[in-house]
């Protein structure tokens, strides 16, 4: 269901219309939003009863009309709303919130929430320190498309693709709204390696155009848009160069593939950069220079080093709460 639907027009043009359009076109005024909603305490907080005032209803309607047995929310603006529900006892519902950003978990956790599923291990203590408690946080898999967990080798992926298989493939992604200095990371990869750039557009037609026009002519540049085939791609590449973190960066690391963060550092993105540096979970290039000096080195395979099979099912966890209500172990 689209909790933002859920929770009214009024929220749904706000944040649709309204915080999406300064996402993808305003980039500072989006720094400056991020920064009051997200980490000056006042205007967070403000933000967060406002949320709640305008949506809960809508959202606490939805959950009586289908009567679930447990909730899962995939959006962190619903999470902070179901979790304020939950705690404060008009939702009777037991709650999950699935997390697929490495850090800036803010909206992501929530006290009210019974069971956080974590991608990364690393956010473990970010959402401790949110919720004020370590039990009901759990790594998991499952919150990636099921053909991650057992990707084709990489000649397959390419041979499936159309690609040459000894020519080198740097995978340049903008997200689903194909946001980022695109331009200035297919510049680097023509300009610093011998490999070929497969520009992923997403939704946006007007990336897509406009990189045909200006590279239509090099045989080394592929623009795409929408692609469902997204695990080929990523097994396909040496090098992931994309610009808005989350979930895409797990994909590559089950991949085998390098992963960079480049073309859009900033609001929560800038956090999750700064936390993958810290982890070493993605290489970070804050500039067209630190990307070229990045790029050559990164063309040998990567070793898969995440023992992704092992984890318990996200599945499995949340009807653990179906069937134990109020026992959720910590692992």
């Amino acid at each position: 269901m689209d909790g933002l639907a859920a929770m009214g027009p009024l929220v749904a043009a706000v944040v649709r219309r309204g915080a999406e359009t300064v996402l993808r076109r305003l980039a500072w005024l989006y720094e400056m939003q991020y920064w009051l909603v997200s980490t000056f305490t006042p205007t967070r907080w403000l933000a967060q009863v406002l949320g709640f005032g305008l949506g809960g209803r809508g959202l606490l309607e939805l959950v009586r009309r289908r009567q679930p047995d447990v909730v899962v929310s995939t959006y962190p603006g619903t999470t902070e709303i179901l979790g304020r529900l939950r705690a404060s006892g008009r939702l009777a519902v037991p709650c999950v919130s699935a997390i697929t950003d490495l850090a800036a978990l803010r909206y992501w956790a929530h006290h009210g929430i019974d069971l956080h599923l974590l991608i990364h291990e690393e956010s473990r203590d970010e959402v401790a320190g949110i919720i004020g408690r370590r039990e009901g946080i759990r790594l998991v898999r499952g919150l990636v498309r099921p053909d991650y967990e057992h990707p084709p080798d990489r000649a397959v992926a390419r041979a499936a693709l159309g690609l040459d298989r000894r020519t080198p493939v740097v995978l340049i992604s903008g997200g689903g709204w194909g946001v980022g200095d695109i331009h200035a990371a297919v510049l680097v990869v023509l300009e610093r390696t011998g490999a070929t750039a497969v520009c992923l557009c997403g939704k946006n037609e007007a990336l897509r155009a406009q990189l045909r026009g200006r590279f239509g002519a090099n045989a080394r540049v592929l623009a795409l848009g929408f692609t469902d085939r997204m695990c080929e791609w990523m097994v396909a590449a040496n090098v992931l160069v994309h610009s808005t973190a989350g979930l895409t960066i797990l994909e590559a690391q089950l991949c085998g593939t390098h992963a960079v963060s480049f073309g859009w550092g900033i609001g929560h993105i800038r956090v999750n950069n700064a936390a993958y540096r810290r982890f070493g979970l993605a290489h970070v290039a804050r500039d067209p220079a630190e990307l070229a000096a990045l790029l050559p080195a990164l063309m040998r395979p990567r070793a898969i080093d995440l023992d992704y099979g092992a984890l318990p099912a996200a599945a499995d966890a949340v009807l653990g709460l179906i069937r134990s209500p109020g026992a959720v172990p910590e692992r």
